[in-house]
């Protein structure tokens, strides 16, 4: 009976030997690892740690290693985290067939689940870079227009009566409801499913190794049951669109001038099916309602907890709404506004690393690093915009750091809020920054303007910022904290 189970021991025997012999010539061993042992089996248990805990194992990296490399280790492969302003410039200039972004973007949000078939062929890329971001000054005020109806709705104050909102879940229907009006198309309820379908599939898929992903994804991913919720309502307005191109070609009197217009056109022209544009829509959404819905959370959080920074920003709004009107223009003379989102972003980010890059081939950094095609790597944000020596007093909120900064001679262009740099990374940097934070950074401004102006803001209870949520490399600002609001009152009665 024993000689008959042999070869299956044997075969366990030999797969045991082959996976030590795959982690002993590993070329990423060579790489130090934080956050727990490099051992087989049991660098699962230091990415659990990664799961609770990513901004305390990058800041141990960070000091440890600060200009080098090191390596974490995620439930599915390692995670090589650089820092140090020579290797983000490295990694920032080294081309696309070396190191990308796409392909580490899809491993992280596991697009081929989540999303769909959209990053093949990126286009809407350079649609959100280009014609969005010169479409801003013509765009932008139904957008605004959108906003001011939207937040009034969301936050309904009446007299000097307070009321408690959660910012949360009313910063997500707000920036969905202002998008739209570029984006055109989805319902908000159905941009804001979308949006919390794909965070939540992708921290799931990302629980497993990389061998069940697949079986994983095709359970709860919710790409086409997304595009199956999205299709009776979009199909309609394509069909119209794509008749009118058919009449009248190129341009027509009252041509929709939106991101789905913009879209289809291209889709066309790339023979992309029905489907396809819509997943490119809904990944639009997606990523301006995230991102700029957290965004927005922080910064009234910060607010919120310190009253005393809304009257410099009053003072310096009104005049300026007053001369401008709701425009680009006036968003972009509102320094200490910009500071402020600026700064909120320095200190919460969206996530603990950026600069997401996986390798195309076999690379050797200029440190000697050697590593392998394959590769994911990544940059410390977290630890970086942490950091003393970059940021003075880098731990406190400071509203009017970046605008006392663009004061000095030469650099009023420098440290503005969508600038990017070795030392702040919270969009990317370089070429591959993110491509919608032109837009998202007019929307968002707006709306804070039209907030500060209108209302009065505190903290419920002993008035202390709520905690950030982390999970893994993700941050969330608390999405359960409320905030007390009121109509502005005159400030004598304060």
């Amino acid at each position: 009976m024993g000689d008959l189970f042999l070869p299956w021991y044997g075969y366990l025997g030999v797969c045991v030997a082959l996976y030590l012999a795959k982690w002993y010539f590993d070329p990423l061993r060579s790489i130090p690892t934080v956050g727990g042992s490099s051992l087989p089996l049991l660098s699962y248990f230091a990415a659990r740690r990664w799961l609770r805990d990513s901004r305390r194992i990058l800041q141990e990296g960070y000091d440890k290693y600060h200009g080098s490399v090191f390596k974490v280790a995620m439930l599915d492969q390692w995670l090589v985290v650089i820092s140090g302003p020579q290797l983000l410039d490295e990694i920032r200039k080294r081309p696309d067939d070396e190191v990308t972004f796409q392909a580490a973007a899809d491993e992280f949000i596991q697009t081929k689940y989540t999303i769909g078939d959209t990053t093949r062929d990126p286009f809407h890329v350079d649609i959100i870079r280009d014609k969005l971001t010169r479409s801003l000054p013509s765009v932008l005020p139904g957008v605004i227009d959108e906003l001011t109806v939207a937040v009034r709705e969301y936050i309904p104050v009446e007299g000097d009566q307070w009321l408690a909102v959660n910012v949360m879940e009313q910063a997500r229907e707000i920036v969905a409801r202002a998008s739209n009006r570029v984006f055109v198309g989805l319902p908000a309820y159905l941009a804001i499913r979308f949006t919390t379908d794909v965070i939540r599939d992708r921290a799931t898929i990302n629980l497993f190794p990389m061998f069940m992903k697949p079986i994983v994804g095709r359970v709860v991913g919710n790409s086409a049951r997304s595009v199956r919720r999205a299709r009776p309502i979009l199909k309609p307005m394509m069909d119209e669109r794509k008749r009118m191109m058919e009449k009248y070609g190129d341009d027509w009197p009252e041509k929709p001038n939106d991101m789905l217009q913009w879209i289809l056109e291209e889709g066309l022209a790339r023979n992309n099916t029905d489907d396809q544009i819509i997943q490119r829509i809904l990944l639009i959404n997606m990523a301006a309602i995230h991102t700029s819905s957290n965004s927005i959370t922080h910064a009234i959080y910060h607010l919120a907890e310190h009253p005393e920074y809304l009257a410099p920003l009053r003072e310096e709004s009104e005049p300026i709404i007053q001369e401008e009107g709701w425009t680009k223009a006036a968003m972009g003379r509102m320094w200490k506004l910009d500071s402020v989102m600026r700064e909120s972003q320095r200190l919460n980010g969206i996530n603990t690393i950026s600069l997401m890059r996986k390798t195309q081939k076999d690379v050797v950094l200029k440190d000697g690093t050697f590593l392998p095609r394959g590769t994911l790597m990544v940059a410390a944000a977290y630890p970086l915009h942490h950091d003393d020596s970059v940021y003075a007093d880098a731990s406190v909120f400071d509203p009017w750091r970046f605008s006392r900064q663009r004061e000095r001679e030469g650099e009023s262009m420098k440290h503005q809020y969508v600038n990017t740099s070795v030392d702040y990374v919270p969009f990317g940097h370089g070429k591959h920054a993110c491509p919608g934070r032109f837009f998202a950074a007019n929307e968002l401004k707006a709306m804070l303007a039209y907030i500060v102006l209108n209302y009065d803001m505190k903290l419920e209870g002993d008035g202390k910022r709520p905690e950030n949520i982390h999970f893994g490399q993700t941050v969330f600002p608390d999405p359960n904290a409320r905030v007390l609001f009121r109509k502005r009152q005159p400030e004598a009665s304060k």
